[in-house]
C-alpha cells in the first residue's frame, strides 16, 4: 500500500499541467519532510501526557487525499481545537475548532467581530455578492428578504408540492438513466466546489497564479463558470416569460419568480437586476442543490450499515397512510414532520456526515478564544457511531441541541434559513425510498469523502435497489 504522501503527491500531479511538475515536486517533498519531523515532534508530546494543538501547513500536504479526516482525527486528539501555522510569507496560519464553547463565542457571542471578511469573498468569488459573501448591512438586508420569502405560506405549500412530484420521479434530470450521462450543469457545479476547496488548501499565491496563467483547477473552475452562468441567464430568462404570460399569482410560488417581483419595483438598472439574480440564484443554488443529495447519501449508506435503524424508521412509516401516487407510496409533508424517530435518524446522520463540514470565518480584531486547556466533557465515547436514540428525549419528543453542538445548518445569526425546507425534502426522500425500496451498499464498496466544499461522497453511492415485496 502507497504511503500517505504518495497518495496526495498523485492527486497533485493529476490536477495541474506538466511544467508545474517539477515546482510541485520540490514543494511537496520538502513541506512531507518537514511535515514528518512535526509529526513524530507531536508523537513525542503525546508520549508525555498533553497533545500540542498546533498543525503546520505541510500536514495539509502530506495529508490532503484524506483532509476530511486527517482534521477530524487532529480535533478528537486535541479535544476540539488546534492552530495551523503556513510557510513564511504564505498567509496560511488560520485556528480550527470542534469545540461548542468556541463556535458559540465565534458564531453567537462576539458575531460582529467574525464576518465572512474580504478572504472568503476572494475563496467563493463564483458566488458574487450574493448572501454568502455578503457582510454588514447587505447581509442583514439580503437575509431579511429570504427570510421574509420563506416564511410564506405559499411558498412553503409550493416546497412540500415540489417534494412530493420529484419523489414521485416527475422533473428528474436524467442523472440515473441508462448509462448514467453527465448532467452538464452537475458536472459544471462538481468542478467548481472542487477547485474552491484546493483555495482553501494552499496559499492564495498559488491559487491566484494558476488563475491568471488558467492551468490546473483553475482552468476548470473558468469553464464550470461559464456553463453555470449560462444554465443561470437561460433560467431567469425562461422565468420572465412565465411571469409575463401567468394568470395568476398562484402560479409562481419559487423564490427565483418571488425576486424577480421585488425586482420589478427597484430602481436599479438592467444590469445591476442580471447580475443580483445570478448571484441570488448561484447561492441558492449551492445551498440547496448539493447539500441534500449529499445528505442523503450518506443517509442511505448508513441505513445499509445499520439495517436495525433502517426497520425502526419502516416500524415508524407503517403507522401512517401514504397515498400512492402511480407505482410508489409517497407521503404528506405534514405527517412526515410528525414522525420523531425518522428526524432523530436524519439529524444523527447530519451530525456524523455534515453537508458543509467546515465554516470559514474572518477576523477583524484580536480576541481570546475560550480556553482549550482543562478537560472537556462534550466528547463522548459513543459520538463517532450512528445512534438516532441520543436524538430522543425520556419522553419520546425529538431532542433540542443548540445549533453551535449541531452545526450542520450553521450557527448563530447566519443559521441556515432553509433549515425546515431541507428536512422536508428529506424526509420526503428518505420515507418514499425506504417505504418502497430495499437498500443495500454493493459488498467491497468504501465510502469515503470527495475532496470538495461539500462533503459529496466519492464516486457516489453504489448500491443494489430492491423493490419491497418483490422478494
Amino acid at each position: 500500500m502507497a504511503p500517505e504522501w504518495a497518495s496526495s503527491l498523485l492527486w497533485f500531479l493529476r490536477s495541474f499541467p506538466e511544467f508545474f511538475f517539477s515546482i510541485f515536486f520540490c514543494l511537496v517533498f520538502l513541506l512531507y519532510r518537514h511535515c514528518w519531523r512535526q509529526t513524530n515532534n507531536e508523537k513525542a508530546v503525546e508520549r508525555s501526557g498533553r497533545l500540542a494543538g498546533r498543525r503546520h501547513a505541510p500536514g495539509i500536504v502530506a495529508n490532503l487525499h484524506r483532509f476530511h479526516d486527517w482534521v477530524a482525527a487532529i480535533l478528537w486528539e486535541t479535544g476540539g481545537d488546534f492552530a495551523v501555522s503556513g510557510p513564511w510569507l504564505s498567509g496560511m496560519t488560520f485556528a480550527t475548532t470542534a469545540d461548542p464553547a468556541t463556535v458559540q463565542h465565534v458564531f453567537t457571542a462576539n458575531f460582529a467581530n467574525y464576518p465572512k471578511g474580504e478572504e472568503f469573498a476572494e475563496i467563493f468569488d463564483v458566488l458574487g455578492g450574493g448572501i454568502f459573501n455578503a457582510d454588514g448591512e447587505s447581509w442583514r438586508a439580503q437575509r431579511g428578504r429570504a427570510q421574509l420569502l420563506m416564511a410564506h405560506r405559499r411558498f412553503r405549500s409550493f416546497v412540500a408540492r415540489c417534494s412530493r412530484e420529484k419523489t414521485g420521479l416527475r422533473g428528474r434530470p436524467g442523472c440515473l438513466s441508462a448509462g448514467l450521462p453527465t448532467v452538464p450543469f452537475a458536472k459544471a457545479m462538481d468542478d467548481a466546489m472542487a477547485a474552491l476547496f484546493l483555495r482553501h488548501t494552499v496559499p492564495a499565491a498559488w491559487w491566484k497564479a494558476m488563475r491568471r496563467l488558467g492551468v490546473g483547477p483553475e482552468k476548470k473552475l473558468a469553464a464550470a463558470r461559464v456553463v453555470i452562468d449560462r444554465f443561470i441567464a437561460e433560467t431567469v430568462a425562461e422565468k420572465k416569460k412565465a411571469h409575463e404570460r401567468r394568470e395568476s399569482d398562484d402560479e409562481e410560488s419559487d423564490l427565483l419568480s418571488a425576486y424577480m417581483e421585488g425586482k420589478e419595483h427597484d430602481s436599479s438598472s438592467a444590469s445591476d437586476d442580471e447580475r443580483f439574480l445570478r448571484d441570488t440564484a448561484m447561492n441558492f443554488m449551492l445551498a440547496g442543490r448539493d447539500t441534500t443529495g449529499s445528505g442523503l447519501s450518506w443517509f442511505f449508506w448508513l441505513l445499509s450499515k445499520n439495517p436495525h435503524v433502517e426497520e425502526t424508521i419502516l416500524e415508524e412509516l407503517n403507522t401512517i397512510s401514504p397515498p400512492q401516487n402511480g407505482e410508489l407510496a409517497i407521503f404528506d409533508s405534514e405527517e412526515l414532520g410528525k414522525l420523531v424517530y425518522l428526524h432523530a435518524a436524519l439529524c444523527e446522520s447530519l451530525r456524523l456526515f455534515p453537508p458543509v463540514p467546515v465554516e470559514h470565518k474572518g477576523v477583524l480584531e484580536r480576541d481570546i478564544l475560550p480556553s482549550g486547556i482543562e478537560e472537556r466533557g462534550g466528547v463522548g465515547k459513543d459520538c463517532m457511531e450512528f445512534r438516532p436514540e441520543r436524538w430522543i428525549s425520556e419522553k419520546g419528543k425529538v431532542r433540542y441541541e443548540p445549533s453551535y453542538r449541531f452545526m450542520s445548518f450553521n450557527s448563530g445569526p447566519r443559521t441556515c434559513l432553509g433549515k425546515d425546507m431541507a428536512f422536508t425534502q428529506m424526509k420526503a426522500v428518505a420515507a418514499a425510498v425506504v417505504y418502497n425500496f430495499r437498500i443495500e451498499a454493493v459488498e467491497g464498496f468504501v465510502a469515503e469523502p470527495k475532496l470538495s466544499i461539500i462533503l459529496h461522497m466519492k464516486n457516489g453511492l453504489m448500491v443494489r435497489v430492491r423493490r419491497r415485496g418483490s422478494g
